[in-house]
């Protein structure tokens, strides 16, 4: 499985993902004419060799209109990038400056050079920003505005992250805790703690810490990128390393400020899915049933029923919900409002997968899809079941008859 590890042992940053993504490419320079063809208004991609606590890595600055956006905007003067993204409701203070909202992010991102699963992808990164500031601020997320200069940054930093993504097309993407850092930090509002309200707002349910260094090091567009891209949070999983990238931020600190990328492939290594289990003895089957349905359309990996001798004598279920780590909110709430339980037991569990496939094959009754699952050795295949239904019921044959005329 083709894996993505970002270390966030220093926080993270538009700028500094982007470059850490940056390297992990054979032709860098190619990469960034790219980024720089995209039409972003006004703005230039400038990459150049930089070196932290003697580690060698890649910094990216990000002009606007000839300008590095530090120069124009001091929003975060304790950051250790040049990001100002932070976010704020336009009021008659800000005569004189104009601000771009949501419909003017999608005006910009919509006039880009991209795919439309790009443009997504933007837009729902700049959507978690504008919610945390909403919530923060106390306003409607219609009524977020972003500076003009910090706009124009973050619609940089965020559309080159998604930008590499795309290209690098990992299976998943596993995130490190990340480090926040500590102490205060200087913005439009005035000396806010750190991490910065929408900062922490954006990384509820992911694991952070702060620690003696003392800045801001998470920032809100660093925080939105992580969580929108991870398929879960923790440590580095068994891997083997195909490519490494340092992506270094402005700030020099006494440890390494980067945030490090790790390409590779984890086959056999398995991923990390938790398991909810509830028992319950006073359902009738066709409430399991509805509950597990429900469950599966809501984004269970599985959910299976195993009966069991409950309290009393009593005959009972227990109901068993695989499911990643970003849902798993999502499915104990299901599981209390659809089940009887009163209490849910959790497990994290890891599992090994054969990779799948389908295949599309030309057969006597027209085409049929079959799955082929491989890995570890193992090759097996196997005729879609609906299909093979479909033609037994049209041509009043059996299942068995079907397999065997295919």
């Amino acid at each position: 499985m083709k894996t993505l590890y970002l270390d966030c042992g220093m926080g993270a940053a538009g700028d500094m993902l982007t470059a850490a993504l940056l390297e992990l490419l054979p032709d860098r320079e190619k990469m960034i004419g790219e980024l720089n063809a995209l039409g972003i208004p006004g703005v230039a991609f400038v990459c150049e060799e930089a070196q932290k606590c003697g580690i060698g890595g890649t910094h990216i600055s990000v002009c606007v209109h000839g300008q590095e956006e530090a120069v124009t905007e001091h929003l975060h003067n304790n950051a250790h990038t040049h990001e100002a993204e932070q976010a704020h409701k336009h009021g008659a203070g800000d005569a004189g400056h104009h601000h771009s909202g949501m419909h003017e992010i999608e005006h910009i991102v919509g006039g880009l050079s991209l795919s439309e699963r790009i443009r997504k992808d933007i837009l729902a990164v700049f959507g978690m920003i504008a919610e945390a500031e909403s919530h923060v601020h106390g306003v409607p997320v219609t009524e977020i505005h972003f500076h003009e200069v910090g706009t124009m940054d973050a619609v940089a930093d965020i559309t080159a992250v998604c930008v590499l993504m795309d290209r690098l097309a990992p299976d998943q993407v596993i995130v490190s805790p990340v480090h926040v850092g500590s102490g205060q930090v200087k913005c439009a509002h005035g000396i806010l703690p750190v991490p910065a309200p929408a900062t922490a707002y954006i990384l509820k349910d992911v694991p952070i810490y702060g620690g003696e260094i003392r800045g801001e090091l998470c920032t809100p567009t660093g925080a939105a990128l992580l969580k929108y891209f991870a398929s879960r949070f923790g440590a580095m999983p068994v891997m083997c390393t195909l490519a490494i990238g340092y992506g270094m931020g402005k700030k020099d600190f006494p440890a390494a400020n980067c945030v490090r990328a790790l390409l590779g492939e984890t086959e056999g290594a398995g991923d990390m899915v938790t398991e909810l289990i509830c028992n319950v003895d006073d359902m009738t089957a066709e409430a399991i049933g509805f509950a597990s349905e429900t469950l599966l359309e809501a984004g269970a990996l599985e959910a299976y029923t195993v009966a069991a001798g409950m309290k009393k004598s009593r005959p009972g279920t227990v109901l068993h919900v695989m499911c990643a780590e970003s849902v798993k909110d999502k499915m104990v709430e299901l599981i209390f409002r659809h089940t009887t339980t009163i209490g849910i037991r959790e497990n994290i569990s890891r599992r090994y997968m054969l990779a799948r496939s389908i295949q599309k094959v030309q057969t006597p009754y027209g085409e049929v899809r079959k799955k082929i699952s491989e890995g570890y050795g193992v090759t097996r295949e196997k005729y879609e079941y609906e299909d093979l239904a479909q033609i037994a019921r049209e041509r009043g044959m059996s299942i068995r008859e079907v397999e065997e005329s295919l």
